[in-house]
């Protein structure tokens, strides 16, 4: 069932005092519907692949540093595959202190201003 044009206009509200708000949880929220970097997963792979191999050979062959190494390169391409990548869209920070009042009244989120109605109800305003 669709909203209506009120239900619509009230949730883009929300969503516009979500964003000012709270940027950090937009951000780690917003940043998992990003399409994954497929090239950087395939190197991580391919390092984290070539890692484990030079970490069995140093194991086999007795030799320490290229076990050692191989636990870094894979380390490495694990953390590669992982990250993600430089295309994360940003979330503007938190506004400069010194605005206008008129400004900043407009800058209110929808919850603050539902807060400040009920307040000035409950005072007879």
């Amino acid at each position: 069932m669709p909203l209506s044009e009120q239900e619509q206009r009230l949730l883009e509200e929300m969503e516009r005092s979500l964003y000012h708000n709270d940027a950090d949880f937009v951000a780690s929220v917003g940043a998992s519907r990003l399409r994954p970097n497929y090239r950087s997963i395939a190197v991580g792979v391919l390092l984290a692949v070539a890692g484990i191999v030079a970490l069995i050979a140093g194991v086999a062959i007795a030799q320490l540093w290229l076990g050692i190494l191989g636990f870094i390169v894979m380390f490495g391409g694990v953390l590669i595959a992982v990250t993600p990548g430089k295309g994360i869209r940003s979330v503007p920070g938190p506004s400069s202190p010194g605005r206008r009042p008129a400004q900043a009244k407009s800058d209110q989120g929808f919850m603050d201003r539902l807060n400040d109605r009920w307040d000035r109800r409950q005072d007879g305003q």
